[in-house]
């Protein structure tokens, strides 16, 4: 039993056993209904990765009791379709579950097409990939589609208490859950990565968990950059902190310091070109071209030349007006990644090239930009849970005002721009 992952020891045998998915296995669902008949459609289970849908697929043949094969696209092909399909000739309600079936080529999808439509099995394929795309739409009108969602944070704390108290080897661990945040956020919604990474706290041999706990036990080792030539990493850091403070004269001191130190050029260009976005930004956006095109120009010229270049990049650098407020907005929107995890992108701003996501609402609503008036029409782009976050909050220079300008005379007050 020790041997055997967590999230295998847990795995439901039942649809009420089943944590979420409710849209799929709830009461007068279509799939209990066809279940409690004794019968089911062929189809695709579409959802990211650990929501369930090797569980639903394994509960579907258990509560049917017909005979079940399992295939995994990714070490099958032609030849164990085959197979599968001339032992289904003999069997009655015969099941096939394929995994990753988005793998599958044309050919490999094309000799289950017969079998299906003749009823000799009935199809259950899993992917993570939209079948618009990877499933051949003949195979793919024959299959009835169900779409799997990321697990809730109600959900996942529902796992979590329910292996501590009732899988066999947590249990007897008494182990105290007095913070979850981490365990949901690194698990992104995946029930499986839940239950994988709970295990590996719990063998920490601490009875309590705590959000500082898990980040440690998560924690992957990181190759450290190497530290040695200290002075070398001094002056760098002069040079950067005098263009950031506006003196071209500390800047290009440092510079010549570097360059007569034998600096590698492409090094000292790359860190301008990093800096022109992080500490200038929109207040000159000019300042990023010039350092890309400076990059370009010492990596084909080398010095001695090459100091002139850098010079003249350094002394623009350092007297263009500075705007941090672009490095502010990206640190403050990965915050918000992290301590939200992966929201849903709102159904209008998804695409809908295909017919079976127009019919999931993918695209309805989203209002084309261009067709109002100034090329705007307010719509929400966040997801709901950071509706009216405020990311990025533009400089006060004369650029990065008129940005201002142009954002409150569409937000309105939304933003407080």
């Amino acid at each position: 039993m020790r041997n055997i992952p967590l999230a295998e020891r847990m795995r439901p045998i039942s649809l009420d056993e089943i944590v979420g998915q409710e849209q799929i296995t709830g009461e007068r669902s279509i799939l209990r209904t066809a279940l409690e008949q004794g019968t089911i459609p062929s189809m695709i289970l579409w959802g990211p990765p650990g929501v369930g849908k090797t569980t639903l697929a394994t509960v579907i043949t258990q509560t049917l009791n017909v005979p079940y094969f399992q295939l995994s696209a990714i070490s099958s092909g032609v030849k164990e379709v085959r197979d599968v399909i001339e032992q289904a000739k003999s069997l009655s309600g015969t099941v096939l579950f394929i995994d990753e079936i988005h793998r599958f080529n044309k050919s490999q999808q094309d000799a289950l097409l017969s079998a299906v439509e003749k009823g000799i099995i009935r199809l259950i394929g899993a992917t993570t990939e939209n079948p618009s795309f990877e499933v051949n739409s003949a195979l793919l009108s024959r299959c009835q589609v169900f779409v799997l969602k990321s697990l809730e944070k109600e959900q996942l704390i529902r796992l979590l208490n329910d292996a501590l108290s009732n899988d066999e080897v947590l249990k007897t661990k008494k182990i105290t859950l007095v913070e979850t945040d981490a365990l949901i956020n690194i698990s992104g919604g995946d029930g499986r990565k839940l239950l994988n990474l709970l295990e590996l706290v719990a063998q920490s041999g601490k009875d309590t968990i705590t959000n500082e706990l898990v980040m440690q036990v998560a924690q992957q080792k990181i190759a450290l950059y190497d530290k040695g030539g200290e002075q070398h990493y001094d002056v760098v850091s002069a040079f950067i902190k005098s263009m950031r403070g506006s003196d071209p004269n500390g800047a290009v001191y440092w510079l010549a310091r570097m360059i007569e130190g034998g600096e590698d050029v492409k090094f000292i260009a790359r860190r301008m070109l990093i800096f022109a976005s992080e500490d200038i930004g929109n207040a000159n956006p000019n300042a990023l071209l010039l350092a890309n095109t400076t990059f370009d120009a010492v990596s084909k010229i080398g010095y001695p030349e090459s100091r002139i270049i850098l010079s003249q990049c350094a002394t623009y650098l350092a007297s263009s007006a500075k705007s941090n407020a672009s490095y502010e907005a990206i640190g403050r929107a990965q915050q918000a990644v992290k301590q939200f995890g992966d929201l849903s992108v709102p159904l209008h701003l998804r695409n809908a090239p295909t017919k079976l996501m127009k019919q999931l609402d993918y695209g309805k609503d989203y209002q084309y930009s261009h067709l109002g008036e100034d090329n705007f029409i307010e719509q929400e782009y966040l997801p709901d849970n950071l509706t009216g976050t405020v990311f990025y909050t533009p400089g006060t220079n004369a650029r990065e005002n008129e940005l201002r300008r142009f954002l409150k005379d569409r937000w309105k007050n939304k933003y407080g721009y």
